[in-house]
């Protein structure tokens, strides 16, 4: 039976390369970002290109958080669109990685700034004299910091209830922590405790808020 560690490391050795030669290929607006799921707060080893600024040794994304929550189901996402903090338009790729027996261990992420064809895009529309219906594009948070990626998807929340989460009702909470589930914020490690002082309750009522959403799924 393969040892399942040295063969993970052996494939994270061997796509580092394949990240430079990627990102060489497409040129300066795209960025090549090999995750290893295994270390969450450290999850990028290697980085080519400078789209979002990643650097090894961040953290994922929401994006990864998302494939580490799919767990098994994960699968590759080819061509989706979003949009970086500071409004360029991205198209990404992100590829999971598994290792001998089949366990997510990390993802292989492309991303491509096509804010330029974008605006090009709006100029030749406008020459033609055509209105293309805007597409609204989410955002992403490709900070280093996964506290602070966290903290984004929380203020997000705030937004949408224009109270802060603490103040919340009953109903309004169980809505936030079942977003927060799908966004895969509780695949993380140590999540109940980083979040149960942020919106303002104990583990044990996360953990209560928890088990009734698994109730009403089943």
């Amino acid at each position: 039976m393969p040892d399942t560690t040295s063969t993970a490391d052996a494939m994270f050795a061997a796509l580092t390369p394949v990240v430079e030669g990627i990102a060489a290929t497409f040129g300066r607006s795209c960025e090549v970002v090999l995750h290893d799921y295994r270390d969450q707060e450290r999850s990028v080893v290697a980085v080519a290109g400078s789209v979002t600024g990643r650097q090894a040794g961040d953290a994922m994304s929401e994006i990864g958080l998302r494939v580490l929550a799919a767990g098994d189901d994960a699968r590759t996402e080819v061509g989706y669109v979003t949009r970086a903090q500071d409004g360029r338009v991205l198209k990404c790729t992100t590829v999971p990685l598994r290792d001998a027996d089949g366990t997510l261990i990390g993802a292989l992420c492309i991303n491509i700034d096509v804010s330029a064809i974008d605006r090009a895009t709006g100029v030749l529309a406008d020459l033609l004299g055509l209105s293309p219906a805007e597409k609204p594009v989410a955002s992403t948070n490709f900070s280093g910091d996964l506290d602070q990626v966290v903290e984004s998807l929380i203020e997000r929340a705030e937004r949408a209830h224009a109270v802060p989460v603490a103040s919340l009702g009953r109903e309004e909470r169980l809505g936030l922590v079942r977003e927060l589930n799908d966004a895969g914020v509780f695949a993380l490690r140590g999540a109940p405790g980083r979040l149960a002082g942020r919106l303002g309750i104990s583990r044990t009522a996360l953990y209560n808020d928890l088990a009734e959403l698994k109730k009403d799924a089943s």
